[in-house]
């Protein structure tokens, strides 16, 4: 026989299980989706329903609602893992679907977790039993729909964004698991969370109600495994037993997911916008997230050749230098050097023109990839070469007034006149700019003569 708990027997399933509501009036958060009149809410109403896929955070509701509308369109709901299970037991679900319909006249509501995990291949197979109406098919995601669906299932799957949760949310579903009779297998009053506890849950739970419950039902079982707690006496779960549970509050963060993509990039365009706390904060978020350090300096140095170049050429080598110091100091040290780089790149000039001018040249050099290098700045190591013209005609930079060999080409013959690299008045690119200014004249003079 199980301990008995706070919860009094040991359920099988977990509180945030247990805590799923059976109606749409309980349902918590998602009023952009629910409230009253919207037109989902109006289908799920109806019992009408077509297949589409949930895109949201974790913990912000994609299962539970699924549920619901299973129940109220009294359709047979099957759960499926995209990350554990295959295509064979989509197989047994669309065999069991079409029985059901034949048989019952009931539908099947086949719910895909994870639904971006399955390739290519493996989301196709859905395609034409959602045809067929043979199921309705509802995935969830966490990521992207139209970067991780194929455009053939994406077309027919209506998509609803799922936000986190309030902070107002997460605490109606914790008061709630604490509050209601019978939802938490608990006799009335036994179990309290004191109001600190309860803001400190909120916080931590970071817009996730399955956080939010998890830790909540961690620190119910904390407290009924306590020497000398009776499962029989008032308990109240104080911010220090919440702060045994919890031994470190990590930020939402999929190192594989969007948010990776979307915090990188906020961090990178922070840079751009020269927002030195913005940049500093993004790093940050991304540092105590347990983003790897190595990875943030590969960002950092391609910031400092992408945004800032020959604008400051030192932001190149103190991003390196970043690098380095990480590698030799570890954590947490080297995040200063990391720091101490994106501090120098959003306070430096900026310039993207290294950016253009390499963009140009390689567009330049998918169109003509096979322009001939023109003869007289062709290396002539043999005499056979020298007959045929290779290095005839070369000028020598260096033996030149101002070292250039004004008037002389070095681009084949398609490409001349070509100019991809421009630098912008800022920084050390102006003196760059008026050194090309005065080449340029230089040059002119050269074609006049």
């Amino acid at each position: 026989m199980p301990e008995p708990t706070l919860f009094g027997a040991l359920s099988p399933e977990p509180l945030a299980a247990r805590m799923r509501p059976a109606k749409l009036d309980e349902f918590v958060g998602q009023e952009h989706l629910l409230a009253p009149g919207k037109p989902l809410r109006q289908a799920i109403e109806r019992g009408e329903v077509a297949s589409m896929v949930f895109w949201g955070p974790p913990g912000s509701g994609k299962t539970t609602l699924a549920r619901l509308i299973a129940n109220y369109t009294n359709a047979k709901f099957e759960p499926f893992s995209a990350v554990t299970e295959g295509v064979p037991r989509v197989r047994e679900i669309i065999a069991a679907a079409e029985r059901r319909r034949e048989s019952e006249g009931r539908g099947t509501i086949l719910f895909c977790d994870e639904i971006h995990r399955f390739n290519r291949a493996q989301q196709d197979a859905f395609l034409p039993w959602v045809e067929r109406g043979v199921i309705t098919l509802i995935g969830a995601t966490t990521e992207n729909p139209s970067f991780e669906l194929t455009s053939a299932l994406l077309s027919r799957l209506q998509v609803y964004v799922l936000e986190p949760l309030k902070a107002e949310h997460v605490r109606v579903i914790i008061q709630r698991a604490v509050e209601q009779e019978g939802r938490g297998k608990r006799e009335e009053g036994r179990v309290q969370l004191a109001p600190e506890a309860l803001d400190r849950l909120v916080v931590h739970a970071d817009g996730d109600a399955r956080r939010a419950l998890n830790t909540l039902e961690a620190a119910l079982e904390y407290v009924s495994l306590a020497p000398h707690t009776s499962h029989l006496a008032p308990v109240t779960i104080t911010p220090e037993i919440l702060e045994e549970v919890l031994s470190k509050r990590l930020p939402r963060y999929d190192k594989a997911g969007e948010e990776h993509y979307n915090l990188i990039s906020a961090l990178h365009k922070a840079v751009r916008g020269s927002d030195v706390d913005g940049a500093l904060y993004w790093l940050a978020r991304m540092v105590t997230a347990g983003e790897d350090p190595l990875y943030l300096a590969r960002r950092i140095v391609r910031m400092a050749i992408e945004d800032i170049g020959l604008a400051d050429p030192r932001a190149l080598s103190i991003t390196l230098a970043a690098k380095d110091a990480y590698q030799f100091l570890g954590t947490p040290e080297g995040e200063l050097a990391l720091a101490e780089a994106v501090i120098y790149l959003a306070t430096a000039p900026k310039s993207n023109r290294v950016y253009e001018a390499w963009t140009g040249a390689t567009a330049a050099a998918e169109e003509y990839p096979a322009e001939p290098v023109p003869l007289h700045i062709r290396n002539a190591p043999t005499g056979l070469m020298r007959q045929l013209g290779y290095g005839k005609g070369y000028r020598y930079d260096h033996a030149e007034s101002d070292a250039l060999a004004a008037g002389q080409e070095y681009l084949p013959a398609a490409l001349l006149g070509a100019r991809w690299y421009q630098p912008t008045d800022r920084g050390y690119e102006a003196q760059i700019a008026e050194r090309l200014r005065r080449w340029q004249e230089l040059r002119g003079r050269a074609g006049d003569g």
